[in-house]
């Protein structure tokens, strides 16, 4: 099955969306992941993501922590009992497991990897490698590219893995073809900008002017520009994407909101 089969229709021209990434939780509720309660802040913040109107939810990659089945329960179970009430989708992160993604998704929380709206086309990227580094395939890479060409709609990109070095630790484990995929994307000439998770904090970056924004993790932050692998409880934390395309021009006004816990 191709990745980007059976898109996600949506009739709108307007699109007010959150991205949340790396929530790392465990089996167990109560497990902690350097010192923070990973459940804890993932409630958090789908509580406040459930008062902002959204019309969809696009998970980062990283679910799980422990690799159990019962993390990917966990999930789904924290996503039923909250007050959010859109779609979910997802991309895989480097601890994830793309088939155990899959058994979790039905009802609220949606497989599709290519959200078609009015004007704008969202394209969810497996960077999942057999390392914890990232890698698209070649055939992942041709996919990508046919959905490019396939229509002249701006588009919007998400995937786990950061594409280009960030100055720090998890530089050792970024996409290891992040150019090669970035020079797809540019020479579209219709890809607005990309989306990633992984790097624990929050980034901004240009490729060949093509914007590339990290949003930080739900759980916990990896210190900026250092070498050393230190982490800093901030709190919750999540994206929020507000776009349009009205009059045939697309435009973006976007946020990290910082839930201080």
């Amino acid at each position: 099955m191709a990745w980007f089969d059976e898109p996600y229709l949506i009739d709108k021209s307007s699109l007010r969306i959150a991205h949340i990434t790396d929530c790392h939780l465990f089996s167990n509720k109560a497990g902690e992941y350097f010192g923070v309660n990973t459940a804890n802040y993932f409630e958090q913040a789908l509580a406040h993501m459930a008062k902002q109107s959204l019309d969809f939810v696009i998970f980062g990659g990283d679910l799980t922590q422990d690799h159990s089945a019962e993390s990917y329960f966990l999930f789904s179970e924290l996503i039923n009992q909250s007050d959010l009430r859109c779609p979910v989708f997802w991309v895989p992160g480097n601890h994830d497991d793309i088939a155990q993604l899959n058994r979790m998704s039905g009802g609220q929380i949606n497989r599709a990897k290519h959200i078609v709206a009015n004007g704008v086309e969202l394209l969810l990227i497996n960077s999942k490698g057999p390392t914890p580094a990232g890698w698209v395939t070649g055939t992942h890479l041709n996919e990508i590219t046919e959905r490019l060409f396939a229509s002249a709609s701006s588009k919007i990109m998400f995937c786990h893995h950061n594409p280009l070095p960030i100055d720090g630790y998890l530089d050792k484990h970024m996409l290891e073809n992040g150019p090669q995929l970035l020079n797809i994307l540019v020479n579209s000439e219709n890809v607005f900008g990309l989306f990633h998770g992984h790097v624990h904090n929050e980034y901004m970056q240009t490729f060949r002017a093509l914007p590339i924004y990290a949003t930080p993790a739900s759980s916990v932050q990896f210190k900026k520009h250092s070498p050393e692998w230190i982490q800093q409880d901030y709190g919750p934390a999540y994206r929020l994407i507000c776009i349009s395309t009205k009059k045939e021009n697309i435009s973006t006004d976007m946020e990290v909101v910082w839930l201080n816990g």
